[in-house]
């Protein structure tokens, strides 16, 4: 059970915070302070998705809702999202793995929310970051070496590592109902579920602005009561 008070204190603490403060936020309350296998920025990017999904289920409930613009025609589409898509899908649970593509071995762990930050500092060369920080080790022919992958090998790696941490990029692909060019939409959970958090929080500051009005409670009081008790207390003050 996650207490309305400790929801907007995360709320208020997000509020100009990054995309990665955020996460580090959402994943304090989806792991009850447990860290539940370390901060969001040392969990592989995908176990840390699986808490928020997990999370947004409880407070919001199974389904999410977006929409997605066709690239080809501009029409505007929603779509629904189940979150035990994600929560269901398999994970790899060893830290590190080989991937075998022809006379190449290599050795990777998954990315990390402290690996994305590092390539995100330059677009540019945000491959090769991942890769340098990711790559632990390459073999050919069975012989260790320090050179360049080869492009094939490369897309191997990135699709490999796809495979064993699916929630960490959650894609919908869908026809588009006008020209019925097939378009992907991305689930980001932690902008998703940010939103979600921050449309929460200010229409429960509003509830207590207004019950605080009319009876003179507290905000403690008002966020004390049950989610039912709160809606008819303001229906009765006219604000339905």
């Amino acid at each position: 059970m996650h207490r309305p008070t400790d929801l907007l204190a995360t709320w208020e603490s997000g509020l100009g915070a990054g995309q990665l403060r955020r996460a580090a936020l959402l994943h304090a309350i989806a792991s009850g302070g447990s860290g539940e296998g370390g901060g969001p920025a040392e969990i592989p990017v995908g176990q840390r998705d699986r808490l928020l999904f997990a999370l947004r289920r409880a407070l919001f409930g199974e389904r999410l809702n977006g929409r997605l613009s066709c690239p080809g025609c501009a029409t505007e589409q929603e779509f629904d999202f189940e979150v035990a898509n994600v929560l269901r899908s398999e994970v790899r649970a060893d830290e590190s793995f080989w991937v075998e593509e022809s006379e190449w071995r290599v050795l990777i762990r998954l990315p990390t929310s402290a690996d994305l930050l590092a390539a995100a500092a330059d677009p540019r060369e945000a491959r090769n970051v991942l890769l340098t920080r990711c790559v632990l080790a390459a073999q050919r022919h069975g012989q260790p070496v320090d050179v360049e992958l080869p492009a094939e090998v490369l897309e191997r790696v990135a699709s490999a590592a796809s495979d064993a941490d699916p929630a960490a990029d959650v894609r919908l692909t869908m026809p588009c109902v006008e020209c019925g060019q097939h378009n992907t939409a991305t689930v980001d959970i932690v902008s998703y579920l940010w939103a979600e958090l921050d449309a929460w929080a200010r229409s429960t500051l509003l509830h207590v602005h207004v019950l605080a009005a009319a009876y003179g409670w507290t905000e403690s009081d008002v966020l004390a009561l049950s989610p039912t008790r709160r809606r008819y207390y303001l229906e009765l003050v006219g604000h339905a």
